[in-house]
């Protein structure tokens, strides 16, 4: 009988111990937060190119406008913009950066500045 009881005993705690360890919440890191952390997200803009210089270029995006055929509604017309954007040993050029040629600038933001990270000139 006191084997039948040991093998009882053992098998009640296993139980419970299989029931605790179910129980314990999972918890996993937040990936997409640290990846998005690292590596913020490309985007792209079209213009011409205003300004070249050594480590950087100025970009003068075409304005863009919208017209509309109900009578309550105005031409929308936004103002040229210029942005600045940063070259560095990572950004990939296709073609030559001079100034009057039409360019397509994939960037992303660091600290406040515009990195270029591939621009097609065309």
């Amino acid at each position: 009988m006191t084997k039948e009881l040991k093998i009882i005993w053992a098998t009640m705690a296993s139980l419970i111990l299989v029931a605790v360890v179910c129980a314990m919440p999972v918890t996993l890191p937040n990936i997409s937060a640290t990846h998005e952390q690292t590596a913020p997200a490309a985007q792209s803009v079209s213009g011409k190119i205003a300004e070249v210089q050594k480590t950087s270029f100025t970009l003068t995006i075409t304005p863009s406008r919208s017209m509309s055929s109900n009578p309550g509604q105005q031409l929308q017309e936004t103002q040229q913009k210029t942005m600045t954007f940063q070259i560095d040993k990572n950004t990939t050029v296709d073609g030559k950066l001079q100034v009057g040629a039409n360019a397509d600038v994939t960037y992303r933001e660091d600290g406040g500045k515009f990195v270029a990270i591939n621009v097609r000139v065309s």
